[in-house]
């Protein structure tokens, strides 16, 4: 084996003893304990946050802008205005502008496709059953801010609530670009169509957005990524408000063989792990070469990229490299994983989609990255994280609708089911359903 410099975990499976091994660190991690740690102590922090935010209001939301963000603001300084959002457009060079408006398109078009319709069937007897699909009132978007800025993440959250036919989408960003959101991120709301743009951020605005301030109004439905402190506010928040999920950070596995590009398989753990030193970038190829020839491209791309001390640390925390004895072996151990994003680089990738049972995105062939699922090819980004692409799916249009059911009994329905459902109703000792039926009977 080459010397290396990039030190995250190589494991072989050579038997089902090993398999059953990775399965257990997969499962269980046992290194776990000190972020467990970490984030009960966050979440007592957070706690206070959402608490304050409830209970005190615009000033309790400026006090915390203050103190995390660095930025004095009083209420009337956090919404920005429909004038600076045009202004941030027209800043726009028109090469960015156009591929923020391809990017819209790409997105818009996509999710139009996966809309259900409201629906009523009338039965012989003139019972009337049927769905009625509506959109949610009033949305809240959250963009991250921070060290960089994301007019992706704008597009993925707005577009779909727009396509769903959300009337007011709120959208909430940290002010960390010289007192206010950076104006790319600005135009993209523009763009999108957010109604309300407000320069708060951290999980002080989603506490605002959960219960409203005297100046941002109260919302139905939360999405959109952020840190550790965001993910745990919206989960304290669920039970006044939907959310999309407690994303956690972002994920990347590759199943690959003796075909897979060691260079490309390179490429796509590096965009993972620079969104994060807990980003996670896995691993699975049949073919034991992979494990220098990976880790040499790793080494040579961390020479060149400017967030390589994220992405070093990301890969010796959460990289893994495993080498499993076939293909079906890497597809059981990626859909116990769940991933985010799952790459299928082997040879003939389409075979085994249909044995794929847990990823948020997929991507097909060695010229598909993840980066164009990020960007521009109409999928949303906002993916499930944290092993719930088991039982989650991505952010979509649907997500800001609602379903009513729709009932119109007739008499002829009524008289034809009243003792079954009389029957029901007493087996469960609720007399009073029963006796609402009886009603019904005695009045005909």
């Amino acid at each position: 084996m080459s010397q290396q410099n990039t030190d995250m975990k190589v494991t072989r499976i050579q038997s089902d003893e090993d398999y059953d091994k990775v399965v257990e660190s997969l499962c269980h991690p046992s290194d776990n304990a000190e972020y467990e740690k970490m984030l009960a102590d966050k979440v007592e922090a957070t706690r206070n946050i959402v608490n304050g935010v409830r209970d005190g209001g615009d000033k309790a939301l400026a006090d915390y802008t203050e103190k995390f963000d660095g930025v004095a603001l009083s209420p009337d300084q956090f919404e920005i205005t429909p004038e600076e959002l045009d202004a941030a457009l027209d800043s726009l060079d028109d090469d960015l502008r156009g591929a923020i408006e391809r990017a819209h398109a790409n997105i818009e078009k996509f999710h139009s496709k996966n809309l259900r319709e409201s629906w009523e069937e009338r039965e012989e007897d003139g019972t009337i059953l049927g769905q009625r699909i509506t959109p949610i009132e009033r949305a809240g978007v959250y963009v991250p801010g921070g060290t960089a800025y994301y007019p992706s993440s704008v597009l993925m959250n707005i577009v779909p609530a727009k396509v769903a036919g959300v009337k007011e989408i709120v959208m909430v960003s940290p002010p960390s670009f010289e007192g206010t959101i950076h104006p790319v991120v600005l135009a993209a709301a523009r763009i999108a169509g957010a109604t309300r743009v407000f320069r708060v951020g951290g999980a002080q605005a989603i506490a605002a957005l959960a219960y409203g301030t005297e100046t941002i109004p109260q919302v139905m439905k939360i999405t959109g990524p952020g840190n550790t402190f965001v993910a745990v506010a919206k989960g304290m928040v669920q039970s006044i408000v939907s959310i999309d999920s407690e994303a956690g950070p972002s994920e990347v596995t590759v199943i690959a063989d003796a075909a897979s590009d060691p260079a490309r398989i390179a490429g796509e753990m590096t965009a993972q792990a620079e969104h994060d030193p807990e980003a996670s970038s896995v691993l699975l190829t049949t073919d034991v070469t992979h494990v220098d020839s990976v880790r040499d491209h790793l080494e040579a791309e961390m020479q060149i990229l400017e967030r390589k001390d994220i992405i070093r640390k990301s890969l010796e925390n959460n990289g893994r490299i495993i080498v499993v004895r076939d293909i079906d072996e890497a597809v059981k151990l990626s859909n116990i994983i769940g991933p985010e994003h799952l790459c299928l680089y082997n040879e003939n990738a389409r075979e085994i989609l249909e044995d794929i049972t847990a990823a948020g995105s997929i991507m097909i062939g060695q010229d598909t990255t993840v980066v164009f699922g990020d960007y521009i090819a109409g999928p949303n980004h906002i993916l499930p994280t944290g092993r719930r692409a088991r039982f989650a799916s991505p952010l979509t249009a649907e997500d800001f609708r609602k379903v009513s059911s729709i009932l119109q009994f007739s008499e002829e329905r009524m008289k034809a089911v009243s003792e079954d459902v009389m029957l029901l109703a007493k087996t469960e000792k609720l007399t009073a359903h029963a006796r609402a039926v009886e009603i019904r009977l005695s009045k005909k």
